[in-house]
């Protein structure tokens, strides 16, 4: 038997700790280091569930917590998978219309098309700040719900759009819908898991972004085959509307909204799984906006990191995502056969990204590392679209399929921000200047195919090749910031009391300190 709490707990719950800011002046050294961190005046909610000084001292067997641990998963995670796929089935239902003829029935013209595939993310982009603060002040499992069913409101709507201005709003709107997803699953994986099981569990619901491209491929050759009084296009909006909808009521009723008021937990379960993410150092959830996090994530120089991964890594989202089919089609291959050939392209995915977690996992959250080795075959990939002659092409499918492995590196990308950012209302901001960058980098992405270009969108491919190479650069330099910064905060508490092994990690793990203001915090990179 063990445990859950076998470092000092005193202060988690009655006792505040009344200032975390500390001082070092050793005259042995030559540097004179100060740390300087404000206290909140609330702490996280879990606090809540640690009122009953008897709860502190639980004895709990491994056995039990493992147990949990699969209760855990099968609450959370297939919910947030089905709907990353459907996420993606999204993006490529307006790719699967073109092919199917909504270009010709709503006379689109010039950039048109390439103004629908981009003014998705405009709504994401003028919601992504509100949305984001209302997932920190309302039930996080219901407000997505709602959106979700919102979501797949206005795609069927876009059935009945008879030109390029209503859909283009009715695209807008469900950008801005779709806003608070990726958010709200990162929330919610930095609520249940650990920082070493975060990669793993954001690799399995993105998994299902390549189930998604994969099952688009099927639905939208099963919807081409329908031989009824509307055009095939519109049954692909109406299809696909219709099961985001009912997705996102089997969320609203479901999911649950954090792990203090899980209702198939039972309160000694909920105490259990608050304690697995106690070294987080990240907290639960904490309802209240606190400007001075605001404040500090704008200063942090990450929060930049993060925006401009998230934009460099989706330019070559963007436009693969809506001129993918396209390219394929250029190949030579037959409308129908086209929405089969992204079958092996999400089969692909999955597989990348299952293969990264697992390699990032068994070597010890390598995270930096595994993201440059898996951006190495989209670079092979975009050079072979750029450069491999249009006859060969089996070559060229080979390369475009190739393109694929990005999702991973991007799977890693996301789990650092959630690893490296603590404070409620700072990673609520983190969250939505990343997703900024992600949306822009998705509204420009399809700007860079040139009608004038087609089939071989030789700007596009470079888009996307500049853009990987642009990743490599940043990826490295955070890397290597954030372990210099863990070996300074190594030096400093070395030289207090105690030392590193002296550190109280239960004083400061539910406090709702901001990554920056707690010294026991350490970044993964």
């Amino acid at each position: 038997m063990a445990g859950i709490s076998q470092s000092k707990p005193s202060s988690m719950h009655q006792e505040n700790v009344a200032d975390v800011s500390t001082t070092i002046h050793n005259e042995n050294t030559p540097d004179e280091v100060e740390w300087t961190g404000k206290q909140p005046a609330d702490g996280d909610i879990a606090m809540a569930l640690f009122n009953d000084p008897d709860a502190l001292h639980e004895e709990v067997d491994p056995a039990e917590v493992r147990r949990i641990l699969w209760k855990i998963d099968l609450m959370i995670l297939p919910y947030l998978a089905v709907c990353y796929a459907f996420f993606y089935i999204d993006k490529t239902t307006l790719s699967y219309a073109a092919i199917f003829g909504i270009e010709e029935d709503l006379h689109l013209h010039g950039t048109q098309y390439s103004w629908l595939s981009s003014v998705f993310y405009f709504g994401f982009l003028a919601w992504a700040f509100p949305t984001n603060f209302l997932l920190q002040r309302l039930p996080i499992g219901k407000y997505l719900g709602a959106n979700i069913f919102m979501w797949g409101v206005f795609l069927i709507i876009q059935a009945a759009c008879h030109n390029f201005a209503t859909l283009a709003v009715l695209r807008a709107l469900g950008g801005a819908a779709e806003a608070c997803s990726d958010p709200a699953f990162m929330l919610i994986t930095s609520m249940w898991y650990t920082r070493r099981e975060q990669p793993v569990r954001i690799g399995l619901w993105y998994t299902a972004n390549g189930v998604g491209i994969a099952l688009g491929g099927l639905l939208g050759y099963g919807i081409g085959q329908i031989r009824g009084s509307l055009p095939s296009w519109k049954y692909e909006f109406i299809v696909i509307g219709c099961l985001c909808s009912a997705w996102g009521i089997v969320m609203f009723i479901l999911l649950p909204d954090s792990p203090v008021t899980a209702p198939l937990l039972s309160k000694r379960e909920r105490r259990i799984a608050i304690n697995r993410v106690r070294d987080n150092q990240t907290g639960i959830e904490n309802k209240h906006i606190k400007p001075h996090q605001i404040a500090e994530a704008f200063l942090d120089y990450k929060l930049y990191f993060f925006f401009m991964l998230g934009l460099v890594c989706n330019i070559p989202n963007g436009g693969i995502s809506n001129f993918g089919t396209l390219i394929i089609k250029g190949f030579g291959f037959s409308t129908l056969g086209t929405t089969l050939m992204q079958i092996p392209y999400g089969v692909l995915i999955a597989l990348s990204i299952l293969l990264c977690v697992y390699l990032n996992d068994r070597f010890e959250n390598r995270r930096c590392v595994f993201i440059l080795i898996f951006l190495l075959p989209n670079i092979a990939g975009a050079f072979g679209l750029r450069f491999v002659a249009q006859e060969h092409k089996v070559g060229r499918l080979i390369c475009y399929y190739l393109t694929g492995p990005y999702n991973a590196a991007f799977v890693l990308i996301l789990s650092m921000q959630v690893a490296n950012t603590a404070g409620h209302t700072k990673k609520v901001v983190t969250n939505a200047v990343l997703f900024l960058g992600y949306c822009t980098g998705n509204l420009a992405g399809p700007f860079f195919y040139k009608t004038s270009q087609e089939p071989t969108y030789q700007l596009g491919i470079w888009s996307m090749i500049v853009c990987h190479l642009l990743e490599v650069v940043l990826i490295t330099t955070l890397g290597l910031l954030l372990r210099w910064e863990n070996k300074r905060r190594d030096r400093i508490q070395s030289q207090m009391p105690g030392g590193l092994e002296g550190r109280d990690l239960d004083s400061t793990a539910f406090l709702d300190l901001t990554d920056r203001e707690n010294l026991n915090f350490r970044y993964i990179y």
